[in-house]
């Protein structure tokens, strides 16, 4: 069976090896990166399941190696923030991280979270025939498989993308407030801006949008939230 592969980005090397030897004693083959630019280049001819990414980094920072990445992959990214960086930890957020977790950090803590990370994603993986829980307006969404197709085509969204159309989903005609969002999302630990949840929204019409521009699916109602609908 193929070892899940980590690519950890930081320019410490004291903190590289932490992790790395944290993470190879619960299985994971780990490869390093101490820059942005090194990191951009392996990750291109290699295959990772996740990214563990710091934020703070001369050259490419983590926040242009996540925007990067961003645009050609939805593997999942953990990054990794100092305290008192919440703006930087929030425009991470936005431009597609999966989560965060603050320096100083617990080793265990880190590899729960990429092992949390990693399980949706297996999960998606390994079960085709997953259970549907939403089929209406040219879109099913398949919450064992994390699947979600629109007029049959299938939808890249990242781990956050798919959880924030999911909580929504299940709730047609409900608003739900980004401060709602936020807490059913990211986790009631996540002190970041409103303006996290209207990215991911607008990130998350835009693909589906491409697919099909007649149905939004996804409504704003002004001055509350947002709520999911299909247009009949």
């Amino acid at each position: 069976m193929k070892k899940v592969s980590l690519l950890i980005v930081d320019d410490e090397a004291k903190i590289r090896e932490l992790v790395k030897t944290y993470l190879q004693k619960e299985g994971f083959q780990v490869d390093e990166a101490e820059n942005g630019n090194v990191a951009m280049e392996k990750f291109r001819v290699g295959q990772y399941d996740a990214i563990i990414l710091d934020l703070m980094m001369p050259d490419m920072d983590g926040l242009e190696l996540c925007r990067e990445i961003r645009k050609i992959s939805d593997v999942p990214v953990v990054m990794l923030t100092a305290r008192g960086e919440e703006i930087d930890r929030v425009l991470g957020l936005e431009l597609g991280a999966d989560d965060y977790v603050v320096k100083p950090f617990s080793p265990r803590e880190l590899v729960a979270r990429v092992k949390a990370i990693l399980r949706r994603v297996r999960k998606g993986d390994s079960a085709p025939n997953g259970q549907v829980f939403f089929e209406g307006g040219g879109m099913i969404i398949n919450d064992e498989t994390r699947r979600v197709t629109v007029v049959g085509e299938l939808i890249n969204l990242t781990p956050k993308e798919y959880d924030l159309l999911s909580c929504l989903a299940r709730h047609p005609g409900r608003v739900f407030t980004r401060e709602q969002l936020l807490k059913q999302v990211w986790g009631y630990d996540f002190y970041g801006e409103a303006r996290t949840v209207d990215t991911h929204i607008t990130r998350l019409r835009e693909k589906i949008s491409r697919v099909n521009g007649d149905q939004q699916y996804v409504s704003t109602v002004w001055g509350m939230g947002y709520k999911f609908e299909v247009k009949s």
